[in-house]
C-alpha cells in the first residue's frame, strides 16, 4: 500500500479546511486586483488517480493554461494550477483591462503571461500559507512556471517522481463566485503531488497520523 492510499476522510476534511482558509486569503488578493468582490471556496478534496486527473481537466489532448511549482521547505512536493483556456483569458482581460486579448492570438506580452502566472502564485501561494499556519512548518512556493499545452503533457511533467510511488494524487476543487460577465463557473483544479516523505510530516504536524 502506497502512503497515497492511507488517506483517510479526517485527512481531506483537514486539507479542505486548510484549502478554504486558503481561498479566503486568496480571493481578498484577487479582490484588489481586479477591483471587485470575489468569493472563492473548496467544495471538495479527494484522491484521484492519474487517469481521473486528466479527464478532470478535460482529457489528455485537451490544452488548458496551466501554473507549476515545487513546494519546498520542511515538506516538499509539486503543486499544478489548471484552468480552462476560457477561464485564464477571461483573468488575463481582467487583469491588464483589455477585453481583446486571446489566447488564441499568440504572441502573448510578457504582461499577458505574467498575469496569468501571478495568479497562479496567489491561489497556490495562499493555500501553502494555510498549510504553513497550520501546521507551523516552513512551507513556500517555488517560482511558478506557466505552461499552455495539452493535459496529459502537463501533468506528466508533475508526475515523474511521484509515479515510483504512487499512482494518485490529491485535488483541490477550487471555486470562485460566478462574474455576471462570465457565463460558465469560474473554477478550477489544484493538484496536489506531494514527495513520499512528506504526508507524514504534514500530518504529524497536524497531529494525526497516517497509520501503515
Amino acid at each position: 500500500m502506497s502512503f497515497i492510499d492511507k488517506i483517510n476522510p479526517i485527512h481531506l476534511d483537514i486539507l479542505k479546511e486548510i484549502g478554504n482558509i486558503g481561498a479566503g486569503h486568496a480571493a481578498t488578493a484577487l479582490s484588489a486586483i481586479l477591483n471587485r468582490k470575489i468569493d472563492m471556496n473548496v467544495p471538495n478534496v479527494r484522491v484521484v488517480s492519474f487517469d481521473e486527473m486528466m479527464e478532470l481537466a478535460g482529457g489528455a489532448e485537451h490544452v488548458v493554461a496551466s501554473v507549476f511549482l515545487r513546494i519546498e521547505g520542511d515538506a516538499t512536493g509539486s503543486m499544478i494550477f489548471i484552468l480552462s483556456l476560457p477561464v485564464a483569458e477571461y483573468f488575463i482581460r481582467q487583469m491588464i483591462g483589455d477585453e481583446t486579448f486571446s489566447i488564441d492570438s499568440p504572441p502573448h506580452s510578457e504582461l499577458e503571461l505574467s498575469c496569468l502566472q501571478e495568479l497562479g502564485n496567489i491561489l497556490s501561494g495562499s493555500y501553502l500559507s494555510s498549510l504553513s499556519d497550520f501546521t507551523r512548518l516552513n512551507l513556500y512556493p517555488s517560482v511558478p512556471s506557466l505552461n499552455i499545452d495539452m493535459v496529459g503533457a502537463t501533468i506528466s511533467y508533475g508526475l515523474l517522481e511521484l509515479s515510483q510511488v504512487s499512482d494518485s494524487a490529491i485535488v483541490i476543487d477550487t471555486v470562485l463566485a460566478q462574474d455576471e460577465r462570465f457565463a460558465e463557473t469560474i473554477n478550477g483544479h489544484f493538484f496536489l503531488l506531494p514527495d513520499p516523505d512528506s504526508f507524514d510530516t504534514i500530518f504529524a504536524a497536524l497531529g494525526v497520523t497516517i497509520n501503515g
